[in-house]
């Protein structure tokens, strides 16, 4: 009696030890994936909608308690990743400026006003569409994701230099698109290296892909100096015939610049891409929208985005008029702050977690689109609609340009950061700033 007692008991205490090691394995899957959801992807985009990982060899099948798509299809899953999309961030709370934005500008209640709302509006925009790009980048694979992603990743930096351009701001452009590369080279970088060296004493990331984005970057750098200097130092000509050569200049170079940028996408996704991969995701990631759900969300966005960009835009003039911000700085250091703001988070959140080459993806990869792609793009536009937008830039800031590549490219020749670089990195950054809030 006692022994079938004790075999009895043995027995329950097996199973109890087995429940208890299934449950002890679901909660680390479970904090695994939260975890993993935080990282970010290659493309400087977050990726806040994982689906559900197959459970680990010898694990019960036990779906996420928490997960507001379990058994939900067609609209009512639509439904419900798109909730968990706005509630994914507090930043989403700006979302209220769209309206008021749109309200400003219609009514008049001023350019200050217009261009603060519409500002604020388009900060929880750019968050929404990374997330959206995002989805539809697992859905088609890493080839056709890395183009969504490089299309509408600076779908908001772009739409707002075509709004300038419309207006004939041309120095808008131009100091919007060449902010854009500055705060994500100096600003963004140097945060990473630094936040990521508080966490590491070191921190490594592949060499080979660095320098290839180096001299990217030194080659953009090219193809701007030469209009700028043609524009400065060429002085035995008539003025108009000048401006004309500059123009032409301008064009064939921003059509060589898109030409390399295409090269650059081949490169990147297709022959060489172990080169950019920031290693292997921990789990499966699965889209959660509806193709039909995500591209309807997509044309949505990029036609308020348009919108509030055209709004804000129209009022900078009268903003710099009536504060004592230039229109250099708001295009410098304000405008690239709307576009890039969660971009600039994910990066320093991936550095933190020693994931180096995930953040330069974000920040390097980010001012080389802005440099092969809309800059050049801006210029072509112009072309066909008859604006003649060149590549040429005031002295200061070609000089501005050049000597910000230069640095960052010393610093991450080696491959190797610390804390030490990117506290130099900003101080460039905020050297730059200052000057351009004194012009």
């Amino acid at each position: 009696m006692h022994l079938q007692r004790a075999i009895t008991e043995a027995k329950k205490e097996d199973e109890r030890k087995v429940t208890e090691q299934h449950v002890a394995q679901f909660f680390r899957n479970s904090l695994a994936g939260y975890a993993a959801s935080e990282e970010g992807s290659v493309h400087g985009l977050r990726t806040p909608l994982r689906g559900n990982s197959p459970a680990a060899p010898g694990t019960p099948m036990m779906p996420p308690p928490n997960d507001p798509l379990l058994g939900l299809h067609g609209p009512a899953r639509d439904l419900a990743a798109l909730s968990s999309i706005l509630l994914s961030s507090w930043v989403n709370l700006l979302l209220v400026c769209v309206p008021l934005g749109l309200t400003s500008a219609l009514r008049g209640w001023g350019p200050v006003p217009t261009f603060f709302l519409n500002f604020g509006a388009l900060i929880p925009l750019a968050l929404i569409l990374g997330d959206i790009t995002e989805d539809l980048a697992l859905r088609y694979g890493p080839a056709v994701g890395g183009l969504i992603n490089a299309t509408f990743g600076n779908v908001v930096e772009i739409l707002l230099s075509l709004a300038a351009l419309r207006m004939g701001l041309y120095d808008v452009v131009a100091y919007s698109l060449l902010g854009s590369i500055l705060s994500n080279l100096l600003l963004v970088l140097g945060c990473c290296m630094l936040f990521g060296g508080m966490y590491y004493k070191t921190q490594t990331f592949n060499e080979i892909g660095n320098r290839t984005c180096a001299s990217l970057l030194f080659l953009s750098v090219i193809g701007i100096i030469l209009p700028t200097a043609a524009k400065h130092l060429i002085e035995d000509m008539p003025p108009a015939e000048k401006a004309e050569m500059i123009v032409g200049i301008s064009r064939v170079s921003a059509a060589v610049l898109l030409i390399i940028y295409i090269f650059y996408l081949l490169f990147q996704l297709k022959t060489h891409k172990d080169l950019f991969d920031g290693g292997e995701e921990d789990e499966d990631e699965e889209p959660r929208l509806s193709v039909a759900c995500a591209f309807t969300l997509l044309v949505i966005i990029t036609v308020i985005v348009a919108i509030a960009s055209e709004d804000l835009t129209g009022s900078i003039e009268e903003v710099s008029e009536h504060t004592p911000l230039s229109k250099a700085f708001l295009g410098m250091i304000v405008l690239p702050i709307a576009g890039n703001a969660c971009e600039h988070i994910t990066a320093i959140i991936v550095a933190m977690k020693n994931k180096m080459d995930l953040a330069l993806g974000v920040a390097v990869g980010s001012s080389i689109q802005i440099a092969l792609l809309a800059l050049p793009l801006c210029v072509v536009v112009g072309w066909a609609t008859g604006h003649p937008f060149g590549l040429d830039l005031d002295a200061f800031s070609a000089l501005a340009l050049t000597a910000a590549v230069i640095h960052s490219n010393v610093i991450t020749s080696d491959a190797t950061s610390h804390w030490l670089l990117g506290v130099q990195l900003i101080g460039v950054y905020v050297i730059l700033a200052i000057t351009y809030f004194y012009r």
